[in-house]
């Protein structure tokens, strides 16, 4: 870090992320206006921030989101997520910690077959519909899922984008994830279903009264456009196969998920301007002054730097090189986004394997995908789907402060982490 750009890049990226913890203002503007300082002091330029692969804006990200966004929004006009909500509050008898649960679990497990980032846009508005019926608060709620939806995206290949650059970049395959974490990812869902249990004890309050009236409800008379809820459960389907069927199609989830957003307005009644009003254009804004910032570090070599630094360390002990780059990654993608982080780790990592005589399943590739994906919850931007949780409980007048959920979010983080290690070191040595 001998350029002074580098040190520039550096303030502005720790200025920025001290404004979205203090909430001095909005963190979409912090994250433009970091992302603006980040050209003007030339960290990257337009080149790197808008077509780099390595640096830039992850259009793949954005397309995806607004791509599901779109479909979430059409639903929505059905009134199937009404539907959900009813029929989950009674299976489980109106009692707040059961409902909580039923959402983790059903979030940990849909994450694991789609990205975390849609599981949280499917689970989202019903929990908000779910707390409306209970009068309960949709924070905690929210915050669990979210929790969930990142250990549980940890088990599968198409679960979590960091998967996908370390299985392209270790030629691991679907099955070997599944092998290797889906058992963790199960242990750990348990583990935070039990926190969920002390974490949010004095949320869970019981009213008899609501919980009665909404046994009394017949969820089937929640769908108001029964049309409409077919052609939108098709496309969600058809979605939802092309992301699993991702290695054989070789379709970006991005290109699946805007394939789908425009078949569904196309055969549907919906207006192209009301679909399009359902999209937290917010959010798709902060992502992308993120990703420009998260880009400068990466142009003036600071990730790489960092990265390096941890590769010599670590040199050729397995046992302790494995527990600090599970250790280092949680810290690190808590900080910034887990995905540039990756993709940054990832040679680094294909390097340490090969030198200490490693295969395609090496230990360091689990540490590497467990601590990633687990750190992203350590912080209220360390993954996407945290960033979209925070902008839809705002966009639906239930906001949620960056250290509301950091909070739970290092508590989680930590435990799950402390599992991990003991997971790491039973299994392979």
């Amino acid at each position: 870090m001998n350029d002074w750009h580098s040190w520039a890049a550096v303030v502005v990226f720790a200025a920025t992320y001290v404004l979205i913890i203090s909430e001095k203002i909005h963190r979409v503007a912090a994250a433009l206006g970091g992302a603006a300082l980040m050209l003007a002091v030339g960290a990257t330029d337009d080149r790197s921030a808008f077509f780099s692969e390595h640096s830039g804006v992850d259009w793949n990200v954005i397309f995806l989101l607004l791509g599901m966004m779109i479909i979430v929004g059409v639903l929505r006009k059905t009134g199937v997520f009404e539907y959900l909500a009813i029929w989950s509050v009674k299976r489980a008898r109106g009692r707040p910690f059961r409902v909580m649960a039923m959402l983790v679990v059903i979030t940990g497990l849909a994450s694991a077959l789609l990205d975390n980032v849609t599981t949280v846009l499917l689970v989202a508005p019903v929990t908000l519909l779910v707390c409306e019926r209970l009068r309960l608060p949709a924070a905690p709620f929210l915050i669990a899922e979210v929790l969930a939806s990142n250990i549980g995206g940890m088990a599968t290949l198409v679960g979590d984008p960091p998967n996908i650059i370390i299985a392209s970049r270790g030629e691991l395959s679907f099955n070997a994830f599944l092998v290797h974490l889906a058992p963790l990812s199960a242990l750990l869902i348990a583990v935070l279903v039990l926190m969920c249990r002390f974490m949010f004890a004095k949320y869970f309050v019981y009213d008899e009264a609501r919980a009665a009236e909404v046994m009394a409800l017949e969820e089937r008379e929640a769908i108001r456009d029964h049309r409409l809820l077919a052609q939108g459960l098709f496309v969600l389907v058809a979605v939802v196969v092309g992301f699993v069927l991702h290695p054989v199609l070789h379709y970006a989830p991005s290109v699946v998920a805007l394939l789908g957003a425009g078949l569904l307005i196309a055969v549907s009644s919906v207006e192209t301007s009301d679909a399009l009003s359902e999209v937290e254009w917010p959010t798709l804004a902060f992502f992308g002054g993120l990703f420009i910032m998260i880009g400068g570090l990466i142009e003036t070599g600071v990730i790489s730097e960092i990265s390096s630094t941890l590769a010599d360390v670590i040199g050729d002990n397995e046992l302790g090189g494995s527990m600090l780059l599970l250790a280092a990654s949680g810290v690190l993608s808590g900080v910034v986004d887990n995905i540039p982080y990756v993709a940054t780790m990832a040679p680094i990592t294909a390097d340490l394997v090969e030198s200490l005589g490693g295969g395609g399943n090496h230990v360091m590739w689990w540490a590497l995908a467990i601590g990633a994906d687990l750190g992203g919850n350590a912080t209220a931007i360390g993954a996407s789907a945290n960033v979209v949780v925070l902008g839809i409980a705002e966009r639906n007048g239930q906001p949620i402060t960056f250290w509301q959920f950091t909070k739970y979010g290092l508590l989680v983080t930590a435990v799950t982490l402390a599992v991990s290690a003991g997971y790491v070191w039973l299994r392979y040595f």
